[in-house]
């Protein structure tokens, strides 16, 4: 399994890119690993991945080198031991607000991959005031391999839309509190991850932000607008 991979290159101090094909295509996740990310996002709880096109998709995804992450769209054990089982490389699990709720997701890792735990990658997403306020607790659990801050739900949390409008910055209240939270996972030794632009991207990485996802997107819609405006003479 390839999340011993990413956790390799995050001990070593280098960055990770997750991309998301933001639809169910096994051929556009292995197109983008063939061009440089190091894991696939596969979103299952806001796309409409099965169990079987897990199990498809991270076979196609780790034949061209890289990782599958899933997200499932809870913490229920069951669930999480089944997506391993299914041969996800890794689990980003979302709304992870306590250290009890921490331990239940490596314990549910560790229990459903008995034998090669330590070849999947966890990902503990932090998503709210609760859980940075109490984010000490949360960085006290050994077993998560990356901290997570998700600025969308986080700036939901905090009574904005969840994204700001394309090629607009969130707003500073929200980055000041991804930063915070950043800091302190940094100030434990700990490896920090978030959602990231492009343009945005330097700015994290230069805080000390490691794990990068990154929406593919966009990467289309400016491909897109300079192809019409190339048309348009």
């Amino acid at each position: 399994m390839n999340g011993a991979k990413l956790r390799g290159k995050l001990s070593r101090g280098e960055c990770v890119s997750m991309l998301t094909t933001h639809h169910l295509s096994p051929g556009h996740a292995v197109r983008l690993t063939e061009l440089g990310a190091d894991a696939i996002f596969l979103d299952c709880e806001h796309g409409t991945w099965s169990f079987e096109d897990v199990r498809l998709t991270a076979q196609a995804i780790r034949g061209a080198g890289g990782a599958a992450i899933v997200r499932p769209d809870c913490h229920q054990r069951s669930l999480l031991i089944r997506y391993l089982n299914a041969g996800a490389d890794g689990l980003m699990v979302p709304m992870i607000d306590t250290a009890e709720q921490a331990r239940g997701v490596v314990d549910a890792v560790r229990y459903g991959c008995f034998a090669d735990h330590e070849k999947r990658l966890v990902v503990g997403m932090i998503e709210t005031l609760e859980a940075i306020e109490g984010i000490d607790a949360l960085l006290a659990v050994e077993g998560i391999d990356v901290f997570f801050i998700g600025p969308g739900d986080l700036s939901q949390n905090m009574g904005y839309p969840p994204a700001p409008s394309f090629g607009q910055p969130r707003p500073q209240a929200v980055v000041d509190k991804v930063a915070e939270a950043v800091k302190a996972i940094r100030g434990a030794g700990k490896v920090a991850g978030t959602l990231a632009t492009a343009d945005e991207l330097p700015f994290w990485r230069d805080k000390g932000v490691q794990y990068f996802y990154v929406h593919s997107d966009p990467f289309l819609r400016i491909g897109m607008t300079q192809l019409a405006g190339l048309l348009a003479g």
